[in-house]
């Protein structure tokens, strides 16, 4: 177990504070800890309850360790989470199949590209995998010497688990095909406890259920990535399955914890879309436990050791490119601190700032410098104000008025080709600065554009200094940037039946 534990925790504080930057989700964990608990708990009412927990979590270590540089704050609980599953992702291989399984096991954990993207993100990911690894253990000790003792210890570290993000709640299919008939009444009576505490909230999650209204249904890649690692899985399960009844149970509990979960999620995103690998992040516990016992039976076999010690070394080399681009602010959705930094630059010309949809004034939230002196057009009541996590924008049309009243805006944008927000508001910003502002310049960085808008005939000469060897906007540029507006007016203008007219469809 110590050596995989000190594995993984070299390997998450390497590269930790990734260059610096931090992306939207947890541009959303840092304004939300450092809010009062009585704003934070009046949020939650509202919004994102299913990560109450971890949000009062991170208040509370936000507040004894403030005066620390805040993106270590932030991430390290993630890190010391990973090292813990790491550990008990050992545990449950030494326990199941001996120590060479667990050592390689835990080590292969430590090393996967998903265990090492979520360690080191100021999100709840990494805490919800530990916990259901070491609910999985105990569930190990429960079935061997069950009780009432043993129950217990495991139903409050399952529950601790859904209550920091509901949908742990999943492992407990996993659990099911590894309890013996003889324990199955303790099991099925701590699994009901489980689902009936954790009820209240799902019920509250359930009517927030507009914030994941982003997840689209599962992907040919998404279904061809799960279909791949399954067959994988099954191979080695079958394999490892010759080793004796004692051994046979890590290729049970492995298979069934990295599949069923994972599968059950998939067929109920087909209805209502709720798939996102990060929120089963727990089954590459699976995943780990398969390669590593498959590894240790190689090691063993004395003329498979040369093989074993080739797989492990081209899985390393494999893996390095991976574990390099995951340490860098390129390996996310977006880099907050380039979208301050641009907009730190596009305010030194004055002007109000737009934010193109409402959702993306995370950006803003922590480096509320970023946006000083620029009057934000469409908010109505800030973040911490409303008890939302992005503010409340005034009626469209105040905010069309608001604008016409500007003769210069910095529109914060998603990048070109993402899908146009059809809320009244969010078409009402498009459709006035298609008919009555030209774009001055533009400036690109990771996951979003800071466009600078100004009246016909009032753009500056150079908007942003030129930078890695992009010129700013002018000339022949504001002229195609400029028809590329106009054609976005047109086809704004053509309203569908039972719109508002005025205003944009859906997109």
């Amino acid at each position: 177990m110590l050596v995989p534990t000190v594995v993984s925790l070299a390997l998450k504080l390497w590269g930790v504070r990734r260059g610096g930057t931090l992306w939207r989700d947890e541009a959303v964990t840092y304004d939300m800890a450092r809010r009062a608990l009585p704003d934070l708990w009046a949020t939650l009412a509202g919004a994102d309850a299913v990560h109450g927990l971890y949000y009062l979590v991170m208040h509370a270590l936000f507040a004894v360790c403030g005066g620390l540089d805040p993106l270590l704050v932030l991430r390290l609980p993630s890190v010391l989470a990973a090292a813990v599953a790491t550990g008990a992702v050992a545990a449950l291989g030494r326990r199941l199949a001996g120590p060479g399984a667990g050592l390689l096991s835990g080590t292969v954990f430590a090393l996967l590209p998903q265990v090492q993207r979520y360690a080191q993100e100021g999100r709840s990911y990494a805490l919800v995998c530990a916990l259901v690894v070491w609910a999985t253990l105990l569930l190990v000790r429960a079935v061997e010497r069950p009780g009432r003792r043993a129950w217990a210890g495991y139903g409050a570290v399952l529950l601790t688990a859904c209550l920091l993000h509901e949908f742990a709640v999943l492992a407990l299919v996993g659990h099911a095909p590894v309890v013996p008939r003889a324990v199955r009444r303790g099991w099925a009576v701590t699994g009901t406890a489980v689902l009936a505490a954790v009820a209240p909230l799902a019920v509250l999650s359930a009517g927030q259920s507009a914030q994941v209204a982003w997840i689209g249904r599962p992907g040919t890649g998404a279904i061809a990535g799960f279909a791949g690692t399954g067959v994988l899985a099954l191979a080695c399960a079958r394999a490892l399955g010759r080793g004796g009844a004692h051994r046979a149970r890590l290729p049970v509990l492995a298979l069934s914890l990295l599949v069923l979960p994972a599968l059950l999620l998939l067929l109920v995103s087909l209805a209502e879309p709720l798939y996102v690998d990060r929120y089963v992040l727990y089954c590459q516990a699976g995943t780990a436990l398969l390669a590593g016992a498959a590894l240790d039976r190689l090691v063993r076999a004395r003329r498979t050791r040369v093989v074993a010690a080739a797989c492990a070394g081209a899985a390393v080399l494999a893996l390095l490119p991976a574990s390099l681009q995951l340490r860098t602010p390129q390996s996310r959705t977006d880099d907050v601190t380039a979208v301050a930094r641009a907009l730190a630059q596009a305010r030194t010309g004055g002007g109000d700032v737009l934010f193109m949809p409402a959702r993306r004034r995370v950006w803003s939230l922590p480096d509320p410098g970023s946006v000083r002196g620029l009057r934000d057009l469409a908010l109505d009541r800030g973040p911490v104000a409303s008890h939302t996590l992005y503010g409340t924008e005034v009626p469209a049309e105040v905010i069309r008025a608001r604008m016409l009243a500007t003769p210069r805006i910095v529109a914060v944008r998603d990048p070109a080709g993402q899908p146009l927000d059809a809320a009244p508001g969010e078409a009402v910003k498009r459709l006035t600065l298609a008919e009555h502002f030209v774009e001055c310049g533009t400036r690109r960085v990771r996951g979003a554009r800071i466009t600078v808008f100004a009246r016909p005939g009032r753009c500056p000469g150079r908007v942003f200094r030129i930078r890695s060897g992009q010129p700013a906007a002018s000339g022949a540029v504001h002229r195609k940037a400029e028809e590329g507006v106009h054609a976005e007016h047109r086809r704004l203008t053509r309203t569908p039946r039972g719109a508002v007219p005025g205003v944009a469809g859906p997109a």
